[in-house]
């Protein structure tokens, strides 16, 4: 039976599933001209979570029979989901309203989704982990497929769903091999049942395999990749921006807890599969967005190649390691924030534009959004002194210590190919021939989000060492 220590350790979730119920109800009674309302609500439901999450005690409890633990850890991350939720949701309002999309269950989703993830990162049993995952996943499913006149928002939505429930099954069939293997489905129970062996049976790294592989799934890791592209080129542009910032944070904070904790006695046998996911998502998403003109495919393979650089702190298996991991998921999702909210201010008379073709010359009609798209292209490509080269930096040195001198080779190397279109994109903003004008003003949350994130990369520099401390707390509190 749950106690009231239970109940006050999951408030935020509580919290949010609560006002779930109440903006649901609240929007079947106002009709889907109550949109706008509803995501303000559920914009400050995300403020109110994170003050609860920012107040809660730091020190490690586990509540719900084990299931749920809320630590620093936890609370780093939540904190980080929260806000790019709430990012994700205030850039939809131009968009929703722009593109007939005004129906009320938008913002009931987004806060299911980040109710999910949430429950997924303070999971500590296989059982809860599953759970968490699906909560997320079917609103997800939900949201891809939202634009419901368009083909390819609706083959979107579908991909995802078919390759989902696909990943799901893996992920299941991994959780009952290691229940099998081990008698236990809690993590720390899973640590104890493992504690004085060096190597697993043959039997328990076939689950490791499968539970990663579905892990890998939700985080967008190679080979498990392949609804990334099409998914976030065939969905509404706000829900792109959504999908690339908080399920990746939490389903990476996951992959975390769930290697690390349970099987750090056997770490060489999963850090091999980390080692390989890592490098082959480097690469891909180095080479594979070359060739792409279609901004939102692009930011795809692009997602795809950081996956594989924050990959590369789990490898390391260190405090450092997850340390390195935290730093570069913050700034990443500052980077791609901004970014997604230039490429929605690519709207003309006809509509929404997607080439990069499209940029040809914006230094010269709209010098500001210009600059600020120049300044994440280059924090993406991992330029000093922007946030995205001291993300890369941590990641790296924690490799390095670890001794995987050749895995930070490799990301050294395809940092720098995936370079290469960054600056193809600034190239095109500053150097080509103005096409058409975008359609102005911007709208002025847009103005918001592109200024503080722009903020966010730009002088993380100066504030770098009270918030690798802080990630360093947080990194401490799941690797002693």
């Amino acid at each position: 039976m749950a106690n009231a220590h239970d109940y006050a350790t999951a408030a935020p979730e509580i919290f949010l599933a609560i006002m779930a119920m109440v903006l649901l109800m609240l929007g079947v009674f106002r009709g889907n001209q109550s949109t706008r309302l509803l995501s303000w609500l559920a914009v400050a439901t995300f403020a109110v979570a994170l003050l609860m999450v920012l107040r809660a005690p730091m020190e490690s409890s586990v509540s719900f029979a084990g299931m749920y633990v809320a630590d620093s850890f936890t609370g780093f991350v939540k904190a980080m989901v929260l806000i790019a939720a709430a990012g994700g949701l205030i850039m939809s309002l131009g968009y929703i309203k722009e593109e007939g999309m005004n129906r009320f269950e938008y913002p009931v989703l987004f806060v299911l989704a980040t109710l999910g993830m949430m429950m997924m990162v303070s999971a500590n049993d296989l059982i809860a982990l599953y759970m968490g995952i699906e909560l997320q996943s079917l609103a997800l499913y939900v949201v891809a497929a939202f634009k419901r006149d368009s083909l390819r928002s609706t083959e979107a939505g579908l991909k995802y769903f078919v390759l989902g429930a696909l990943s799901s099954g893996m992920l299941l069939y991994g959780c009952s091999l290691i229940y099998g293997f081990t008698g236990a489905t809690g993590f720390d129970a899973i640590a104890s049942a493992m504690k004085g062996q060096e190597h697993a049976s043959i039997g328990l790294i076939v689950g490791i395999v499968f539970l990663c592989a579905g892990l890998a799934f939700k985080v967008s890791a190679v080979p498990f990749h392949m609804w990334t592209p099409d998914v976030y080129e065939g969905a509404p542009t706000p829900v792109t921006a959504f999908f690339a910032v908080a399920p990746k944070i939490a389903a990476l904070a996951l992959f975390m807890r769930a290697l690390i904790v349970p099987f750090v006695a056997i770490s060489a046998d999963w850090q091999q599969i980390i080692i390989v996911i890592s490098v082959a998502s480097m690469l891909l998403g180095a080479f594979a967005a070359i060739w792409q003109n279609n901004i939102k495919r692009l930011m795809g393979y692009s997602s795809i190649g950081h996956v594989g650089y924050a990959l590369i702190g789990l490898a390391a298996g260190s405090a450092e390691g997850v340390r390195g991991v935290l730093i570069y998921l913050a700034i990443y999702v500052a980077m791609n924030l901004g970014t997604f909210a230039c490429i929605l201010c690519m709207r003309r008379k006809t509509g929404m534009v997607e080439g990069i073709s499209d940029l040809a010359g914006l230094s010269k009609n709209n010098p500001m959004m210009a600059l600020a798209l120049a300044v994440f292209m280059f924090s993406m490509a991992g330029i000093p002194p922007l946030g995205g080269f001291f993300g890369k930096f941590y990641v790296f040195v924690a490799a390095v210590n670890a001794e995987l001198y050749a895995l930070a080779v490799i990301g050294v190397l395809a940092s720098v190919v995936g370079a290469f279109y960054y600056l193809r994109i600034i190239k095109v903003m500053y150097f080509d021939e103005p096409g058409e004008p975008f359609e102005a003003p911007m709208a002025m949350e847009m103005r918001a989000i592109i200024g503080l994130c722009g903020i966010f990369v730009v002088f993380f520099a100066f504030y770098t060492a009270p918030f690798v401390a802080s990630a360093q707390v947080a990194a401490s509190a799941l690797v002693p």
